[in-house]
């Protein structure tokens, strides 16, 4: 039974071939773009579970490739980085992507981290509240939905978890290392810079001044808080 379909995006054809037989080792189905051009093509016609992109393509970067996508699909998206190009990271994250990976990086640790972003887009409506509603917003888990004053915000199945996470412990400080282990995984326990980086993405759909930030505010040294609401009059 096939697992998921991904699309592997790299110009080095050995790497290419790397990942795509470790991958269909595993009952991926896989299909290969080795430019950005070619990979924007697939992602707009093609439907994906995952695409797996490497930042340094040759006629399109794969900073961009990740914008564009983004501007259609909201289709889980794991980086492939240069080792300690930690800008880089936190610009791909910035830009839309989910997660990344280092080169070189062996067979294990890119299945590990394949299966660990596809777990975070299958959302079970078992394990989430169904629907959550706090002030103006609304979230609505069996749809994966989220309004704010009405108007629907378009989140990333990791924003979407983040949010409910907080939302879950509405008014309450909610530990940066628990939520990275309740978002990412237990894998994740010191994922602080892309928590940092996913927390500002949330602030700048949810609020109206992102760099003052009402609703997900920040305890210091702690974690995260999403603040309830002011009761309005009766």
């Amino acid at each position: 039974m096939t697992l998921a379909r991904i699309l592997v995006v790299d110009d080095e054809p050995g790497y290419l071939k790397l990942l795509r037989y470790n991958l269909e080792s595993k009952g991926y189905d896989v299909i290969t773009a080795s430019g950005g051009q070619e990979a924007l093509s697939l992602a707009a016609r093609e439907r994906l579970d995952l695409i797996i992109l490497d930042l340094r393509l040759r006629d399109l970067d794969g900073y961009e490739v990740c914008r564009r996508v983004r501007e259609f699909s909201f289709v889980p998206i794991v980086m492939v980085t240069a080792r300690g190009e930690e800008r880089d990271k936190v610009r791909g994250l910035r830009l839309g992507a989910d997660d990344y990976i280092t080169k070189p990086f062996g067979a294990d640790e890119l299945l590990a981290r394949v299966e660990a972003v596809l777990r975070r887009g299958r959302l079970s409506v078992a394990e989430l509240r169904p629907v959550i509603k706090t002030g103006d917003i609304i979230i609505d888990s069996s749809r994966h939905k989220v309004s704010k004053g009405g108007q629907e915000l378009k989140l990333t199945p990791t924003e979407f978890r983040l949010l409910h996470c907080l939302a879950v412990n509405v008014g309450k400080v909610v530990v940066q290392e628990d939520l990275q282990e309740k978002v990412w995984g237990p894998e994740y326990r010191e994922y602080y810079e892309g928590l940092r980086v996913f927390i500002r993405r949330l602030r700048q759909k949810i609020e109206q001044d992102p760099d003052h930030p009402a609703r997900i505010v920040t305890v210091p040294g702690v974690g995260y808080m999403l603040t309830a609401p002011p009761e309005g009059p009766v």
